[in-house]
């Protein structure tokens, strides 16, 4: 859906600069794991026990054609010629060699793609339904939101160390939702008021793991052009709030728990204020 510009392509590039040049510093020696750690993970880069793991991020699960075969490509040339397609529409690399990781991103960045923020305790993908805009039911097409999300949440000074990791879905069909937001940190379902405006029925403090948690309503209904605004909101009173202390109970689901949902809205709207 997005097409990258002149600003995105210089940005792409300078990034895989960068980290490439972590990773020769890292190899070398000159960086220690744990200064190396938040870096790689900021590139999507895991060091495993047995192998380590790249995920890039196919941002609200599209991908075009030049895309799909840069990416088999990617899995022969580096890999094993397999790769893994998660359940929150990104790919998985099992096995590159750390030291091909920054030739592997400029392979991505050459038909616009990355792996920014598919890591560490950041904004992670925004994820939608994979059959967004084919759904009868549909209020809208939810992509485009999530590409405005997106745009919003990568790099984000702000919102780059948060507590734990933090991740968005966004539903626009009225009766399914495939995207399962109510298992999302913040989870977006698209709705009209009675009259008839766009908005936005906001979800918040969901998820699976060791803690399952389904994500209460703080908010029935946000008006659409108010949604960066309060998602900033929220991240603020997540990142100001939320425990760093053990990251077991570092995910928002556990701070509105802690708080109730009443009492987290009403952070919420003060910040939002």
């Amino acid at each position: 859906m997005y097409v990258y510009d002149k600003h995105d392509r210089q940005m792409a590039t300078e990034r895989v600069a960068q980290f490439r040049d972590q990773t020769e510093r890292a190899l070398a020696g000159e960086l220690a794991e744990d200064e190396f750690l938040p870096l790689r993970l900021q590139n999507g880069l895991y060091i495993q026990r047995l192998a380590p793991m790249l995920r890039i991020c196919v941002p609200y699960g599209m991908l075009r054609s030049v895309q799909l075969r840069r990416l088999a490509r990617i899995t022969r040339d580096y890999d094993k010629g397999y790769a893994h397609f998660t359940t929150r529409q990104n790919v998985q690399l099992n096995w590159p060699a750390v030291e091909n990781v920054p030739d592997i991103l400029a392979e991505l960045a050459e038909v616009e793609m990355h792996a920014n923020q598919t890591s560490g305790n950041c904004i992670r993908n925004t994820t939608t339904d994979q059959f967004a805009y084919v759904q009868s039911d549909e209020v809208t097409d939810p992509r485009p939101y999530c590409e405005i999300i997106r745009q919003w949440s990568t790099f984000h000074p702000e919102f780059a160390y948060l507590p734990r990791k933090f991740k968005v879905a966004v539903n626009a069909s009225e009766h399914t939702d495939r995207a399962a937001i109510q298992v999302h940190d913040i989870g977006l379902q698209i709705v009209r008021n009675n009259a008839g405006e766009l908005g936005f029925r906001v979800h918040v403090g969901g998820g699976l793991g060791r803690t399952p948690m389904v994500a209460p309503v703080i908010r029935e209904f946000l008006p659409e052009l108010d949604l960066l605004t309060y998602l900033e909101a929220i991240l603020r009173v997540y990142n100001r709030f939320g425990r760093r202390d053990n990251k077991f109970k570092a995910r928002i689901k556990i701070l509105v728990k802690a708080q109730t949902p009443e009492g987290f809205a009403e952070k919420v709207e003060a910040e939002w204020a």
